[in-house]
């Protein structure tokens, strides 16, 4: 480690990073990835950062590590993320695990790294490997890459699986790339895209998977109708906002036209208190179902009262912020809940059909774009520097793509632009925001630490 970041990175993993003295079997042979602390492999304990979890070892690969096995990838260890993929508490503090502790942002350690896959954009940012693996309910692939000037892709829920992950909520679940470059991303999610008995999300996933890398095309902007969801521009800083007008004058330089979408999907405010519903009531019912296939001599914690009761009693685990989500996830009355089951037609119908389907359709527009989030906020919470912004919402509660590249910097914060597509629009997608990182690269790795003066004494 550099002291860029305190945990970020949480093993090292055996494998030698040698050559079996063959041809290499793909682009990914001898390829260095890293893996979000949720995602179960058989050489090393999964936590999603809890001390619940801390010797859940059971000895499987998940199918996307089995893919990138498979496709030669070392798999160089785990990256701490915020507990539980910051589910626990709205009072969360991204980056920090009881597990791993509090991971850095590398351009400013006082500040956020965004969460929940904090450590595997951090660690792709400091160049310990050129990518990683990370998971998203909402946000969580997006933000820390955005904050953390590297890209990152979520893709349509459904193309990886997500079975041995730790889950959240399978209606927005998924794990993807986080990268240096567009390139390398497209490379990973080639290798991990596929059906999966065990997922019945991803039964289309063969039908629909393509090579990603072979589907980049420089010049993709060139003609592409991008539509603007001006709506939500105003929420950003002045800063970011010059930036995006920036980036947005790049995309015209670069072929592209530029489609203004002035007002938001009908019930887009109503969207946030549906989701909440469905991911609270998904989480008792889906993490339920992991705990159970997990070695009862490994974790003790069966259930989700049962990890509820572990952090009452376990003070390292409440020392900064309680566990609010985790007793109202525990209160909800199951997926046959009528509630339930509104909240998830309604948030799914307002964010997919009513929302970027329609947007898409009525405007001619092939993706969509907008800032990804704020530059980094600070982890204090007295202070009044706070998260302002995010284009995250529809594409989560659709499960649709939305890939983030480095668009500029607010106050010499790393700041993304957002490309968000259609359902199965991933290769599209990728492909315009590699044209745009090709046109304009803005990525800017972080400073070297200030290293300590050296003296000579008598």
């Amino acid at each position: 480690m550099d002291g860029r970041s305190e945990s970020v990175l949480r093993w090292s993993a055996p494998e030698a990073l040698g050559t079996t003295g063959g041809a290499p079997a793909s682009l990914l042979w001898n390829f260095p990835v890293l893996l979000k602390d949720n995602i179960e492999t058989a050489d090393m304990p999964t936590t999603a950062g809890s001390l619940a979890l801390v010797d859940n070892a059971p000895g499987r690969d998940a199918p996307l590590v089995t893919r990138l096995r498979e496709a030669g990838a070392i798999i160089l260890g785990k990256t701490n993320l915020s507990e539980w993929a910051n589910i626990r508490s709205n009072n969360s503090i991204s980056g920090w695990s009881g597990v791993g502790g509090q991971t850095r942002n590398p351009y400013d350690p006082a500040r956020t790294p965004c969460g929940s896959s904090s450590g595997s954009a951090v660690a792709v940012a400091i160049g310990l490997a050129p990518a990683a693996i990370g998971t998203e309910t909402d946000g969580s692939i997006t933000c820390p890459a955005s904050v953390n000037g590297v890209v990152g892709f979520k893709p349509t829920v459904g193309l990886v699986s997500r079975t041995h992950i730790v889950p959240i909520a399978h209606s927005q679940d998924t794990a993807g790339p986080i990268a240096a470059t567009v390139e390398d991303a497209a490379v990973v999610l080639t290798a991990i895209a596929g059906s999966d008995p065990l997922d019945p999300a991803t039964i289309e996933a063969d039908a629909r998977k393509v090579d990603y890398r072979a589907a980049l095309d420089a010049n993709s902007l060139q003609g592409a109708r991008l539509g603007v969801m001006r709506f939500l521009v105003s929420n950003y800083s002045t800063e970011t906002q010059a930036e995006f007008e920036r980036a947005l004058t790049n995309l015209r330089a670069a072929g592209a036209e530029i489609v203004e979408i002035t007002e938001a999907p009908e019930n887009f405010r109503q969207i946030g208190g549906w989701e909440l519903t469905v991911l609270l009531t998904e989480l008792k019912h889906d993490l339920n179902l992991y705990l159970a296939s997990t070695d009862p001599q490994q974790v003790r914690t069966r259930t989700l009262a049962e990890v509820i009761a572990f952090n009452a009693a376990e003070p390292r685990e409440t020392v900064l912020f309680g566990q609010e989500l985790f007793d109202r996830a525990e209160a909800t009355g199951g997926l046959d809940d009528p509630a339930y089951v509104e909240a998830r037609e309604r948030s799914f119908r307002a964010a997919g059909p009513d929302g970027i389907d329609r947007m898409m359709a009525t405007h001619g527009v092939v993706a969509l774009t907008a800032p990804t989030t704020s530059r980094a906020w600070t982890n204090d919470r007295e202070d009044d520097d706070n998260a302002q912004g995010s284009a995250s919402r529809l594409a989560a509660v659709a499960g649709y793509p939305h890939l983030t590249v480095p668009m500029g910097f607010d106050r010499g914060m790393p700041v993304g632009l957002s490309f968000i597509g259609g359902k199965w629009d991933d290769a599209r997608i990728l492909s315009l925001g590699h044209a745009y990182e090709q046109a304009t690269h803005e990525r800017r790795p972080p400073p070297a630490p200030a290293q300590p003066s050296s003296s000579t004494g008598g």
